[in-house]
């Protein structure tokens, strides 16, 4: 559905060569046959060849048969064909296609048409082939043989695999908080050029730490035809920082671990997890049970949670992701969480994440648009406010989130929609923060990827039209099962990270006894009890007039900056170092996107130049996509390429003199120019229109090594309605985080 099912075995035919395991991102050349079947292909009909809507397959084109993905296409009688490729030719999940029409003459039984993909006769060098890995891509064959425009997809499948190529880095787990003896992993693995897992390295790592690990070996080893190394049964016996470091027999670190901190005593562990993504039976790539393999064993989740679109959820695959998620579910090892993506226009609410914590629930679609079977039909919910009145009484939990469609809270929302998603692969959407800001909604926040690609937690763009990487939420549970995360849901216990792993405490302590609620007494009465030590995502009534802000970050890489917000308002920002630490860097951000919706990106190719001083190097951070990044580089010059969706990229300079000459940028939305001796520790902004769209100029130190930044301030409460605390923290390296909110009212 919706495609008809009319007689596939008379429409023809496809063959595909050559077949195998082609690694992602190469290029390569494939030839692949339509041959017509018993009613010929007519006058003005048509075949289409469909690839799943995340690939980043090619491009193709068809006027330079020099240049990369140049396909050609051609019928056995000499018949004229018109070829087009495009990305939303045909029906999801197949979207991008190539279409090829008979514009003269017909093809009878029997007679072809061959494509070539990446034709290397002319001198291409082929067709990139998509940047991720699929046990079973497919060339998905439709035909229109009676011109009707209804299309038929032939029983014929024709496929490749597209595996990982060769490690260019490597990537060390650890959790971010354990107590003293307690035990843990770590988890090692390598990683292609495109971000793959890839299990095509062969070597002996070494590992180095400062504080005593109880039973971490000097070295473990990554083997061919596996994607990691884990140790398990580590320990350590005093409070502190952790961070292993990882090296190769000539002494070359190849990467460090994320900070571990190991405390005496903590009420709260911290468990990662991307409850947010999708497979093949849906929109997504591989199936359903390579999508929890995959969080399991090559992204290290503790929690995970699949999303897919629910108009294309059938009953039977209901069934099937409820039954896989309680295999997967392992208390104390692994958390699966059965749900699905109510997946509406934007209209009537837009895409919301459903959660249950047990299995066998009913799915309230948002339609049944592509499920033929209407059974169930009654049980839809065709707006948010006949979600939210079909869920009351679920054990469920409810997060809004921006994808292809945006969430609408203002329109509704509900005491179980816990939090908003503000980072996934789409981008960065504070926004929809802000929205629940100025409804008077306490909502937390998480990030996740939204991932169509096969890789749960950890989703990279590759070349597609994702302008982010996939993010992480961070879960503050007592223990790591269902009821435990759900809890943490349901009280919003927890923090968003743009994909890194971080360390990140915040909380508030009164002078007097503050009343705590188990759940927002905006939606009626809740249980409560007295304390004087508030966490992320609590909801209080205090005596105090002030309260005492305390925050802890144990960064992945050096800290740049720290926000303290009130809700809307911005409170203060916190930085490692002071104007007389600046150096000859300055760095260039750009970030925000088009508008709310689908278009989103924003194009920031452009161009800077110096006078009266050099360029000595360059760095480029939150560039996802291979083909993009600086293109062109001189002593005085630089051209790049960049797309944002909400997110922020940028370049770093290290110049000649710290403050000598002028520097000028040009991109499609923003110019400017500036006297290098006018930029400080603040930014100098220059608006770009759009939504949050700019470009920041400002300097900083020659080197950031900060990791770790405890701040505490006493704040004033607001006389009427709620105080909203949130930190956000930026590193060096481009990634955020964010805490969720601890709210507070007098």
């Amino acid at each position: 559905m919706p495609y008809s099912d009319y007689r596939p075995d008379l429409m023809g035919s496809a063959t595909l060569t050559p077949t195998g395991s082609f690694e992602a991102g190469s290029l390569a050349s494939f030839t692949l046959v339509y041959r017509a079947g018993q009613f010929g292909l007519d006058d003005t009909g048509s075949i289409k060849i469909g690839m799943r809507f995340a690939t980043d397959f090619g491009p193709v084109q068809f006027k330079d048969p020099a240049g990369e993905g140049y396909t050609s296409v051609e019928a056995s009688n000499g018949a004229t064909l018109e070829a087009k490729w495009e990305f939303k030719r045909n029906i999801r999940p197949w979207s991008p296609s190539l279409y090829i029409g008979v514009v003269r003459d017909f093809l009878a039984p029997g007679d072809t048409i061959t494509i070539r993909f990446g034709d290397r006769r002319f001198g291409s060098p082929g067709i990139r082939l998509q940047t991720y890995c699929e046990s079973a891509f497919e060339f998905r064959v439709f035909a229109d043989p009676i011109a009707t425009y209804d299309y038929v997809a032939l029983n014929d499948r024709p496929q490749i695999a597209i595996v990982p190529g060769p490690a260019v880095d490597f990537i060390a787990v650890l959790p971010t908080l354990v107590r003293v003896g307690e035990p843990f992993r770590l988890a090692l693995a390598a990683r292609d050029k495109w971000g793959n897992a890839t299990d095509r390295e062969q070597r002996v790592l070494r590992l180095k730490c400062d504080r005593q690990i109880a039973n971490l070996p000097d070295t473990a080893r990554l083997s061919l035809g596996a994607y990691a190394s884990v140790v398990e049964g580590l320990s350590v016996a005093t409070p502190g920082q952790i961070l292993i470091h990882v090296g190769d027999d000539a002494g070359r670190e190849l990467c460090q671990s994320n900070p571990l901190k190991v405390v005496a005593e903590a009420p709260r562990r911290h468990f990662w997890g991307d409850t947010h993504g999708q497979s093949n039976e849906t929109l997504g790539t591989n199936s359903a049970r390579e999508y929890f393999e995959f969080g399991r064993d090559k992204a290290f989740l503790d929690v995970i949670g699949h999303q897919g679109n629910d108009f294309q959820i059938t009953t039977a695959f209901w069934q099937q992701l409820n039954a896989l998620t309680r295999d997967f579910d392992r208390p104390g090892r692994f958390v699966c969480v059965p749900g699905y993506e109510w997946s509406a226009n934007t209209a009537v609410g837009g895409d919301r994440n459903v959660y249950y914590r047990h299995e066998g629930e009913s799915i309230h679609r948002s339609s049944h648009a592509q499920i033929a079977e209407l059974s169930d039909e009654p049980s839809d919910a065709h707006t948010a406010h006949q979600l939210f009145d079909k869920l009351r009484g679920k054990d469920c939990v409810v997060m809004a989130h921006v994808g292809g469609r945006y969430a609408d809270i203002a329109y509704a929302h509900d005491a179980i929609e816990t939090a908003v998603e503000v980072h996934s692969a789409w981008g960065t959407f504070e926004w929809i923060l802000r929205d629940a800001f100025a409804q008077g909604y306490r909502v937390g926040i998480v990030a996740n990827s939204d991932g169509h690609k096969g890789r749960p937690g950890a989703c990279y763009p590759g070349a597609s039209f994702f302008g982010s990487r996939g993010g992480l939420t961070c879960f503050l549970a007592t223990r790591l099962d269902r009821g435990a995360i759900f809890e943490a849901m349901r009280r919003r216990h927890h923090y968003a990270t743009t994909g890194n792993r971080a360390y990140l405490d915040v909380t508030v302590e009164t002078a007097r006894d503050a009343l705590l609620f188990e759940r927002d007494p905006a939606a009626g009465p809740a249980p409560s009890t007295a304390t004087r030590r508030l966490i992320m995502g609590d909801i209080a009534r205090v005596e105090d007039g002030e309260v005492e802000l305390a925050v802890e970050v144990i960064g992945s890489a050096p800290v740049e900056r720290l926000d303290i917000w009130d809700g809307l308002d911005h409170v203060e920002t916190v930085r490692p170092y002071g104007a007389a630490e600046l150096g000859a860097r300055l760095r260039l951000i750009y970030e925000g996107a088009e508008y709310r919706g689908r278009a989103r990106t924003t194009v920031w190719d452009g161009s800077l130049s110096l006078a009266g001083n050099r360029i000595v190097r360059t760095a480029v951070i939150n560039n996802w996509n291979l083909d993009r990044g600086i293109v062109s580089e001189t002593a005085d010059r630089l051209h790049w390429k960049a797309v944002t969706t909400g997110n922020y990229g940028g370049i770093d300079l290290w110049l000649e003199a710290p403050l000598a000459g002028r520097l000028s940028f040009r991109t499609a939305p923003v110019a400017g120019e500036v006297a290098i001796a006018e930029l400080g520790v603040d930014e100098l902004s220059f608006p770009g229109g759009g939504l949050d769209r700019l470009v920041k100029l400002y300097r900083l130190p020659v080197r950031l090594s900060q990791r770790r930044l405890v701040v505490r301030r006493r704040l004033p409460l607001r006389q009427g309605g709620d105080t909203r605390l949130f930190v956000r923290v930026q590193q060096e390296d481009g990634h955020r985080m964010w805490s969720s909110p601890i709210y507070l009212w007098r």
